[in-house]
């Protein structure tokens, strides 16, 4: 068989003379494709396998080989078939093949390590891979600072594959870095402004957060270096520069321990006689009611005489933070307190004039007056 094989090369050969180089190119492209889609098909099968498991490590390995892996079987396919070109034209400009395979190795193996920690960093973020998942703005600052070593060390690397010292580079950086610190002197604010985001934790991904300051509010999608992402409630993304957070105060509603019912009353000035119990009938149905938290501050006390209303006001909290819960908890409470009033035949007062008119007499005698 194979001495078949080696007659046919030679026949080839013959047949093709000086152009066998073509039939060689087309064989390599040829076995890198067939190469190409038999790592699919493996990595496929091997992702499918994985994500059977609950071990983050080999699904976010399996997950970021996929692309870096195809890709390197090209980059070494066509540096192959390039190869097999400079034999035959000695062309100055396929010179590149050998920096061209060293630098994109790097590359590719950098790329593999840089969406691994975006993996990695999902899974250990994510309840439903871990037991104790870790925060998101910690496992985000962990995943961007290890990406940015990755980074600046592939491109060290680099530098020196390709000839170029890597003490010159630095000491290069060093003189370089001030006048780069004065030409990117916002974008620096913005790396230490996130970087303070990171270290005093003012709000995590998916606080509600907002600012009496500016017209910031809404929930924080995002933490990055140089900004912070913000979907307002009209579901708009804002983008703030993190260096605005260290020079505006910023509420974090999301951390808040209960929420507040603060409500004023009015009931008739034909009630005021009943006034005292329906403020102690009130009290006592919020001390017994579910969803208020009796341990903090409850104040139900007559307040105010007013225009058309005597008012007593009502200030308690829920237990419940969540905001569509505390509103179900506060028409409840509302209603209630209707229920009180109800019970003890007062109404609640509504804007009313009553108008003085002058006695019959003293009307007749204007009105003779108006006639003579």
């Amino acid at each position: 068989m194979t001495e078949q094989l080696a007659i046919w090369w030679k026949e080839v050969q013959q047949i093709l003379g000086q152009q066998v180089w073509i039939l060689q190119v087309f064989i390599v492209i040829l076995a890198t494709m067939i190469t190409s889609y038999v790592a699919k098909r493996v990595l496929d099968r091997l992702e499918e396998r994985a994500s059977k498991t609950r071990i983050i490590w080999d699904d976010a390995l399996i997950r970021s080989a996929r692309r870096p892996a195809r890709m390197l079987v090209w980059v070494i396919g066509l540096l192959w078939a390039g190869e097999i070109v400079y034999q035959v034209s000695q062309e100055p400009i396929f010179s590149f093949i050998d920096p061209a395979r060293k630098v994109s190795t790097i590359v590719l193996v950098a790329w593999f390590l840089v969406s691994a920690t975006k993996e990695i960093e999902v899974g250990f973020s994510d309840p439903g891979m871990v037991k104790s998942p870790m925060d998101k703005t910690t496992a985000l600052a962990l995943g961007n600072l290890v990406r940015v070593s990755l980074v600046i060390t592939a491109a060290l690397v680099i530098l020196q594959s390709l000839g170029f010292s890597i003490s010159g580079v630095l000491a290069f950086g060093g003189i370089g870095g001030i006048a780069v610190g004065f030409a990117a002197k916002d974008l620096l604010a913005n790396f230490f402004g996130g970087l303070m985001i990171f270290l005093d934790r003012p709000f995590a991904v998916g606080d509600w957060i907002k600012s009496p300051d500016k017209e910031i509010e809404g929930t924080v999608e995002h933490i990055g270096w140089r900004l912070t992402i913000i979907r307002t409630f009209d579901k708009r993304p804002l983008y703030v520069p993190n260096s605005v957070f260290s020079s505006i105060s910023v509420e974090n509603p999301s951390r808040m321990t209960n929420r507040r019912i603060y409500e004023t009353i009015g009931v008739r000035y034909d009630d005021v006689g009943v006034m005292a119990r329906i403020v102690e009938d009130v009290k006592t149905m919020l001390q017994q009611h579910e969803a208020i938290d009796t341990r903090q501050t409850m104040i139900v006390n007559f307040n105010a005489f007013n225009a058309s209303s005597v008012d007593f006001f009502v200030y308690t909290f829920t237990k419940t933070t969540d905001w569509i819960e505390y509103h179900g908890i506060k028409q409840d409470v509302l209603l209630k307190i209707h229920q009180v009033i109800d019970s003890h035949g007062a109404e609640i007062a509504f804007p009313t004039r009553t108008l003085h008119l002058a006695s019959a007499p003293e009307l007749a005698g204007l009105a003779s007056e108006s006639q003579s």
